[in-house]
């Protein structure tokens, strides 16, 4: 890694010289931090210009404010697709601004960015613990939410014309990339706005991030499409079940689902490139499963195999924010299953499911609601204490601090890794590409 990109500072508005409101012994100070590497093979690669190894700040609420509560404006926005437990972090912060710090001045920027853009014309909301008293009981995001980019200097324009002081911004890669250009614009004019960002990806794929909320309720979601996939599959003379999941550069989700449900017997991520022909390719390999079995559950994620359905002259397509547009991967393997199995004189029961949208429009389970509260909190100590550019995540079993820049590149499923190697012991898949 370069030097530059190994740079885990956190930028300060400036002097914290207010006493901190919050009722507790225990403030966290700024030097208490953590390895970023903790592996005795490693340690010494991962070092700072000056030789120390780098670290990364801990979380946690501050001795001595930036912000007076009297005076100060939060907003809180929302970006990118839906995801568990949103709601439950829009209700974090504004309990904690509320209750901890004594804030009063909170509203909701409705829509994601296109809020900050008056063209739009969304309406503000004001948010009080009285309007988001029972919001983690629903899904989706209480602010609503949009994709797309927008202008940097009329969204800074805006915050300042508001009187912002600290903007929470919940979302993903795309979302901490542009919360990252909202912080540059706003230390170039010199204004006083902390932003905060709250990372949320459902497919868990945000660099130097433990886990990111939501990830464990698409789990748990999509657990219960593999069961029904498993009960269709045995419950038909060479019954097929086969089930897409979210995942458009990763492989997380159904990694993660394959091991908690044992019931998946072929698991088909971005990361593992695969073919549809040959000896060793996925038709072969399924059809020597059903003749031994007699039925089969087939896990896919949805951004693999699209180097199979992608032409050399056929132009990649991207959406609103930047994301290529993903072919789909489930009703292509469904029409090649089927036309295999039809040309070999074999009569097959596929049934085929895609939960995408069920998973991601839940509200959070127990374990993702709690990481939530967490988070939130934690966001809500960083911007009072006056931090900016940065998000709070979870780290080497620690709530800290880390430049948004971090967070940018996308964490994959490594191939040679704990994670795959799991995967593949448990179902007992063959390698299916057949140059290898």
């Amino acid at each position: 890694m370069a030097e530059d990109i190994l740079n885990f500072n956190i930028e300060n508005l400036g002097e914290r010289s207010i006493p901190s409101p919050v009722l507790t012994n225990k403030f966290t100070h700024d030097h208490k931090r953590v390895l970023f590497n903790t592996g005795l093979e490693t340690y010494n690669a991962f070092t700072t210009a000056e030789g120390t190894p780098l670290s990364l700040e801990v979380a946690g609420p501050r001795d001595r404010i930036f912000f007076d509560h009297a005076t100060t404006k939060a907003a809180i926005v929302t970006c990118g697709g839906l995801c568990p437990g949103i709601n439950d972090v829009i209700r974090a912060i504004v309990m904690g601004l509320t209750h901890r710090y004594g804030v009063k001045n909170c509203i909701g920027i409705r829509y994601g960015f296109q809020g900050l853009i008056p063209k739009y014309g969304h309406d503000i909301l004001p948010l009080a613990p009285e309007n988001v008293l029972d919001i983690h009981t629903l899904g989706g995001s209480f602010l609503s939410s949009s994709r797309g980019k927008q202008d940097v200097g009329e969204m800074v324009n805006t915050l300042k014309r508001m009187n912002v002081d600290i903007l929470f911004c919940i979302g993903g890669d795309g979302s901490m990339r542009a919360a990252g250009l909202i912080t540059e614009e706003i230390l170039r004019r010199k204004l006083n706005i902390s932003v905060i960002g709250i990372p949320k990806t459902i497919d868990n794929d945000l660099n130097l991030i433990e886990k990111t909320f939501g990830f464990d309720t698409a789990i748990s979601e999509a657990i219960k499409a593999i069961q029904s996939a498993h009960v269709e599959a045995k419950g038909a003379p060479m019954g097929i079940g086969l089930v897409k999941l979210m995942g458009r550069q990763s492989g997380h989700i159904a990694a993660g689902a394959a091991l908690a449900q044992n019931d998946v017997n072929i698991v088909l991520i971005p990361e593992v490139p695969f073919d549809l022909e040959g000896e060793k390719g996925l038709l072969k390999t399924l059809e020597r499963r059903m003749a031994k079995r007699k039925h089969c559950v087939i896990l896919v994620a949805e951004g693999a195999g699209q180097e199979l359905m992608q032409t050399g002259s056929q132009p990649v397509e991207t959406d609103a924010s930047g994301n290529p547009r993903l072919l789909d991967i489930g009703i292509f393997l469904r029409k090649k299953i089927e036309e295999h199995f039809k040309k070999i004189g074999e009569e097959i029961n596929l049934k085929y499911i895609d939960p995408s949208y069920m998973i991601r429009s839940v509200r959070a389970n127990a374990g993702d609601s709690i990481y939530c509260g967490a988070l939130g909190l934690y966001a809500v100590h960083a911007g009072m204490a006056g931090k900016t550019g940065m998000l709070v995540g979870l780290s080497r079993d620690e709530y800290v601090h880390i430049p948004l820049k971090m967070v940018t590149f996308g964490k994959k499923v490594e191939p040679d890794g704990n994670l795959w190697q799991r995967v593949l012991e448990q179902t007992g898949q063959p390698n299916m590409k057949n140059d290898e």
